[in-house]
């Protein structure tokens, strides 16, 4: 095994892992990017969760069988669902973008999904260039690289409401970082993310969206290297990184909450 911790970065939906081609370059650890079920190059594959952490948990094998697992999005709820299957293997965790679970959002998803799914290649154009919208220049380019699979998100909507997040964070010994956008919509139940954490930590980006924290890769990459230094630190002392001193090395003046256990 590795003497540097690896990091697994985990896509979001429709996407693939190109997604995290550009945090990928700046990282100087080893890192990888799986593709998920139903997406990029495993495309018409069917999507489950159980299928999507066992894609996680052969990455963390590929790159030494120990990792930080980090996910934005549909991946954070995958990274959610491997560290309470996987914990073991998942060093530590951080999970952006996906801190809701309102049964009324599910449905507008739902039905959004299956609209999307009735003229895939239709919703595949109009999400690009959505994306490239929000991304713009090299973040939105990586994020259409790999091609989009709007026929999946169905299956996706119906397996990310049938996982109970709150329970996986509940059982799942590591260290967790649950990472937002202010302005992002899905922050909206990331209270009651952050007390399921055994030892959570909440990190709020200002002025930035759902998928705001790839506009810049940069310091995003650096974030994701501060918070493996302080799994590494944590499992060379066991007292590290303990009490209510505890910060992290935080990215465009985000704001850091602690756990409230």
């Amino acid at each position: 095994m590795s003497l540097v911790l690896p990091i697994v970065l985990v896509h979001g939906v429709r996407v693939s892992a190109t997604m995290w081609d550009p945090v990928i370059s700046r990282l100087d650890r080893p890192t990888t990017a799986p593709d998920l079920p139903g997406h990029g190059t495993r495309r018409g594959e069917p999507f489950t969760m159980d299928a999507a952490v066992s894609a996680v948990a052969d990455a963390v094998d590929a790159v030494g069988g120990r990792a930080l697992v980090a996910g934005l999005s549909l991946g954070g709820y995958v990274g959610i669902a491997a560290a309470g299957r996987l914990p073991e293997r998942v060093a530590g965790l951080v999970a952006m973008g996906c801190t809701a679970r309102n049964p009324a959002t599910a449905r507008l998803y739902r039905f959004a999904a299956s609209l999307a799914a009735r003229d895939p290649a239709l919703a595949d154009r109009l999400g690009a260039l959505a994306l490239r919208r929000l991304l713009p220049g090299p973040a939105g380019e990586a994020a259409v690289a790999g091609g989009l699979s709007s026929e999946v998100l169905p299956q996706v909507v119906d397996a990310v409401s049938g996982h109970d997040q709150l329970a996986a964070l509940a059982s799942y010994p590591g260290r967790v970082w649950l990472v937002n956008g202010a302005r992002d919509p899905f922050r909206s139940q990331e209270r009651d993310f952050l007390r399921a954490c055994r030892d959570g930590r909440l990190i709020l980006i200002p002025r930035r969206g759902h998928l705001g924290v790839l506009v810049a890769p940069g310091p995003l990459a650096r974030l994701l290297g501060d918070l493996c230094d302080q799994v590494d630190r944590c499992g060379r002392d066991p007292h590290a990184l303990t009490g209510p001193s505890r910060q992290v090395e935080r990215p465009d003046s985000a704001v850091a909450t602690p756990s409230p256990r």
